[in-house]
């Protein structure tokens, strides 16, 4: 089976409360997340998971932030000798808009996401305001978006699995390693959901959902789940990822004393 490596690319950035990332904690703390396009490493196939946001706001306060560098979807790929154009596969986790701006650059790519995502994209509930169906229903008609209605292996050590979370068609990423199979969360969330502080665990709480999900009580089972499966936790927003090339080469002691706490 092919093993992978995964860098991670920060094509955006968001500042809000951090309780859009911890569900019932931390509310009134502002919070800066990267947006992260994942460039996966290996095989004969370029593949990507997420694009991202198309305007990207490049700060030192926000880079400062984050703790890594910020960079536009062509910057970012440039770093590992690829154009846009070389993209041949596109996984999306879920097609709220920072997840997928800069689909339309990817001329020559196949693009998977779960059809429940194209269904809220092109008739959004009021309360879900960030599915926008101008950056999917063009490239959707084209016929080179996958509808998916469950999981599917995409490549060899390359899954896609359905973890509706954060919104009812979002999907997880497992992807094989070197060192284990790493989860590219299919919601929103940060390290801190899947290995909360010991003040959140003393409430006899094993994880933390989403701060925004479309049933709360599926998502805490949700995110519990994808930690039972995997080796290696890659939260869609985690700061940490940003100075972090490749994974799961330099993931290093910041990421275990969370992981082992």
């Amino acid at each position: 089976m092919t093993k992978y490596k995964i860098h991670p690319i920060v094509v955006g950035t968001k500042i809000f409360d951090k309780g859009m990332m911890t569900y019932q904690h931390d509310y009134g703390k502002e919070y800066t997340i990267p947006i992260y396009c994942w460039y996966l490493e290996g095989g004969d196939t370029k593949v990507i998971v997420d694009t991202g946001l198309m305007g990207v706001i490049q700060s030192e306060d926000r880079e400062r932030s984050i703790g890594g560098k910020i960079y536009t979807f062509e910057e970012g790929l440039a770093k590992w000798g690829l154009k846009p154009s070389d993209i041949e596969v596109v996984l999306h986790t879920h097609l709220h808009n920072d997840h997928c701006e800069n689909d339309f650059k990817c001329v020559n790519a196949r693009f998977y996401a779960h059809e429940l995502e194209f269904e809220s994209c092109y008739n959004p509930h009021p309360l879900d305001f960030r599915y926008l169906a101008d950056f999917v229903e063009e490239i959707d008609n084209e016929g080179v978006m996958e509808h998916l209605t469950g999981d599917k292996e995409i490549l060899p050590g390359i899954r896609m699995i359905h973890t509706p979370a954060h919104t009812r068609g979002g999907m997880t990423i497992l992807v094989e390693t070197e060192k284990g199979l790493a989860a590219i969360s299919g919601f929103c969330t940060i390290l801190e959901n899947f290995y909360p502080p010991a003040r959140i665990t003393a409430m006899e709480m094993e994880v933390i959902p989403p701060g925004t999900s479309v049933n709360t009580y599926e998502a805490y089972d949700q995110v519990k789940r994808v930690k039972e499966m995997a080796d290696i936790i890659l939260p869609l927003h985690e700061p940490m990822f940003s100075h972090c090339p490749t994974i799961p080469d330099d993931l290093g002691e910041e990421y275990f004393e969370v992981v082992n706490r």
